[in-house]
């Protein structure tokens, strides 16, 4: 499984941003599709997850402000930000968990969000 994340930026606060993570090498309909994200000097933090049913999770942090969705025909997932923060700086990864369980990573996308 190959996961490509884009569409990270620099933006001011109160901004939006979209970034995409397109998969290969699985059958992405069936995957559990997530985001997190690392700050400086942080561990990584969950922050949106969205289901092969199309449920989704959010962190408490974004709720209201992020939305996850996907697209099958793509093989894409989606991470719309918007009302960015300053906080919300970090890098975004993708994960995928196909239906053997295991997690996969992208590389990340740099957010950068200024006051």
């Amino acid at each position: 499984v190959q996961l490509q994340a884009s569409g990270g930026g620099s933006v001011q606060a109160g901004g939006s941003l979209r970034l995409s993570c397109l998969a290969s090498g699985t059958t992405f309909s069936l995957n559990v599709m997530g985001w997190y994200r690392q700050a400086p000097g942080q561990q990584r933090e969950f922050v949106a997850r969205i289901s092969a049913d199309g449920s989704t999770n959010y962190a408490n942090s974004v709720k209201g402000r992020f939305t996850i969705s996907r697209d099958n025909a793509k093989n894409t997932s989606y991470l719309q930000l918007n009302s960015l923060e300053p906080e919300d700086t970090g890098v975004y990864y993708c994960d995928a968990v196909p239906i053997d369980g295991r997690m996969y990573w992208g590389q990340g996308t740099l957010v950068t969000v200024s006051s």
